[in-house]
């Protein structure tokens, strides 16, 4: 339920990736600290976790249904939301988003660029290097990388030019990588590398734009309950290897655990933190 007095309370945000996983939690998140949430995907709907045929994760654009969408368990809790369709990956696309989101809710507080995918967790058996496909490259790289700098991109623009600063920073970035892009995982060539990508990125706007009073942070989390850890928790043996890793205990983490993390960091108890990769890893970078 929506907080009236929540730390985030009349803000708006923009999340990337919202209809499944991290970017769901994370959205209703920031919803019940007050914020209004602008919800971007490609579909409505919650990713389907599973392709029955390989055991794996399944493929990107297969999806659930009879299931609501993020913004509408927004709205159903109390909150505001509004979903809008659009490719991360191509400029008009997010130029016009933050354009829709600006003509709703007036202005873009804070930019969660989330949307991501590994496509290499959807392969039957891990890959190295000299197996994979430029394509599998490509695709990771465009989303996980161009994808979060158009949203930089478009999101800094209308925080600089397009609206009135009324809070104590101009705003607040906050972008999805990974342990993976801080220490490097077996068989993930091209997430490993859009996640480095990420982390500086969200390093080098920080240096950018602190005199702009705009904050810009990394989640970085570690491995997670979710539809891109399907192969791990389908085998036991490296399930097990992983879990050992973890100082709290044999488990994997919780989107609910790196989401509580997203709202600090969109928060102004973060003022004086900019450019940090935030590991949410339950220890796991310790090992």
């Amino acid at each position: 339920m929506t907080s009236p007095s929540g730390r985030l309370q009349n803000r708006v945000a923009i999340v990337t990736g919202s209809s499944s996983g991290l970017g769901q939690a994370i959205s209703l998140a920031l919803s019940a600290e007050g914020a209004s949430i602008f919800c971007i995907d490609q579909y409505p709907t919650p990713r389907n976790a599973i392709n029955l045929s390989t055991q794996r994760a399944d493929d990107f654009h297969n999806r659930v249904t009879g299931q609501p969408g993020t913004h509408e368990r927004i709205r159903h809790l109390g909150g505001e939301a509004t979903y809008h369709k659009a490719d991360v990956t191509r400029a008009r696309d997010m130029e016009l988003a933050i354009r829709a989101c600006v003509q709703r809710y007036k202005r873009v507080d804070i930019m969660v660029n989330n949307a991501g995918v590994s496509v290499e967790s959807t392969h039957v058996r891990p890959l190295r290097c000299h197996e994979t496909s430029e394509e599998d490259y490509d695709k990771t790289m465009a989303i996980n990388a161009k994808g979060m700098f158009l949203g930089c991109k478009y999101a800094l623009k209308q925080m600089l030019d397009g609206q009135s600063q009324i809070y104590s920073s101009r705003g607040w970035i906050i972008n999805t990588a990974s342990v993976q892009g801080l220490v490097p995982f077996y068989g993930t060539p091209s997430y490993c590398a859009s996640k480095g990508a990420a982390v500086m990125l969200t390093k080098q706007i920080a240096l950018d734009y602190a005199k702009d009073l705009i904050h810009c942070n990394a989640l970085c989390p570690g491995f997670l309950e979710t539809s891109m850890t399907q192969n791990l928790q389908g085998q036991p043996q490296e399930l097990e290897e992983i879990q050992e890793k973890h100082p709290f205990g044999q488990k994997l983490g919780k989107v609910e655990d790196v989401a509580r993390a997203a709202v600090f960091l969109a928060s102004d108890e973060a003022g004086w933190i900019t450019g940090v990769p935030l590991p949410v890893d339950g220890g796991y970078l310790l090992r």
